[in-house]
């Protein structure tokens, strides 16, 4: 065997295992520089938790209701005769509304007023005749029943013509018409419906637990969704004294003025109802809640310290007088999240029952982006603004 036999393997094999060996080490640098690369921080806005007074208020939902609505219907069957008012308009109570064709019952009518007066006629004979002791009581009383009989004819009777009449039984403002003119209609058809709107009344549910909360004479404060940006104010005028059974809720009826006309029977409220004294809460901007099915979250923001950093050995320098060896890093800022228990809400902000402390501070933008421990910078500039009475008001 000869010498170059032998080296150049040797040094083929040495060089092939330097170039792994430099292979390795670089992959091994390369991923222990990328496995410490510290995560890039997330921009987000922050707010403190902040104590307050709010009033002691409970929300819910109602509809309005017409204090005097009805259907107008007809209680006889005829021809529409005569349309007396314009859809939409406003009436008067005892104002005419239709008119059927009375030509036939006012002919009836017109008969038994003719055999009235003959019966009041012959009754009076009887009687004179009576005071000559010509004719009996008996004839007397037969009389007496006959004219009654004429009269109770001639007042029903005028009763049917009048049926032919509809009028207002009460002010308000009439809806669109269901008939027209010259159409014949059957008694108990739908004429219009008439509503009257001021004062209005709110009806809305409570649960069982409040009734005790709950008296005649408080504000109620009602937000229709055609006019969020104006509150309606009233009193509650009557709770109903039973509890259904199905829903452990019982009624409450306020009554709102509404001279303007703005507010309709069967409209969305959103309700508020005051009672108590104020109480103290804990508030956050919404935006800052979490809510999810399984529990509402916030990302509290906390300061953590980052681990001392020595140099590497190898290139170690003499410290500084009176300086540690290791440099102490600033404090950088993370997040964690915290699940929370929310109460009331009042414009931008919602009140904290459980789970934070006055003075903490809560991301209040790019939740999505947050987890656990993450790093994050604060950037304030981009804060939506929160407040308790926002202008417009949220709807």
């Amino acid at each position: 065997m000869t010498y170059r036999s032998i080296v150049l393997p040797v040094g083929a094999l040495l060089v092939f295992g330097g170039l792994m060996f430099a292979k390795w080490f670089g992959d091994k640098q390369m991923n222990a520089f990328f496995d410490n690369m510290p995560e890039p921080p997330v921009t987000i806005s922050s707010a403190q938790v902040q104590q307050g007074r709010w009033p002691r208020e409970v929300e819910t939902v109602g509809t309005f209701a017409a204090v005097n609505g009805a259907q107008l219907a007809t209680e006889a069957s005829g021809i529409v005769d005569d349309i007396s008012f314009k859809n939409g308009s406003a009436v008067k109570a005892g104002e005419i509304i239709l008119r059927l064709n009375t030509d036939i019952e006012v002919a009836e009518l017109n008969a038994l007023e003719a055999a009235a007066r003959l019966a009041e006629i012959e009754l009076e004979r009887v009687r004179s005749l009576y005071e000559s002791n010509n004719v009996s009581r008996a004839e007397v009383d037969i009389r007496q029943t006959q004219a009654d009989q004429a009269r109770a004819n001639l007042d029903a009777q005028r009763a049917r013509v009048e049926q032919k009449t509809i009028v207002a039984p009460v002010s308000g403002v009439l809806g669109i018409r269901q008939v027209n003119l010259g159409q014949y209609v059957e008694a108990g058809s739908a004429i219009v419906t008439l509503q009257s709107l001021d004062p209005i009344f709110l009806n809305f549910m409570l649960p069982e637990q409040r009734l005790t909360d709950i008296s005649a004479g408080q504000l109620v404060t009602a937000h229709g969704s055609a006019f969020a940006d104006e509150p309606f104010h009233g009193v509650v005028t009557a709770i109903e004294p039973r509890v259904e059974q199905s829903t452990r809720n019982f009624m409450i009826q306020a009554t709102i003025d509404n001279p303007d006309g703005h507010l309709r029977p069967g409209m969305f409220a959103r309700v508020e109802l005051a009672f108590g004294a104020p109480q103290e809460v804990l508030t956050v901007p919404q935006t800052a809640i979490n809510f999810n099915p399984y529990g509402n979250s916030v990302y509290v923001i906390r300061e953590a310290r980052v681990p001392a950093q020595s140099p590497p050995p190898g290139n170690r320098e003499p410290a500084p007088a009176g300086s540690a060896q290791a440099t102490e890093q600033p404090p950088r800022l993370t997040v964690v999240q915290r699940f929370i228990r929310t109460g009331a809400r009042r414009g931008d902000l919602i009140s904290v029952t459980d789970g934070l402390r006055a003075g903490e501070r809560v991301a209040t933008s790019g939740l999505l982006k947050l987890r656990n421990e993450a790093v994050v910078n604060i950037n304030n500039k981009i804060r939506p603004e929160a407040d308790v009475s926002p202008t417009p008001p949220n709807s």
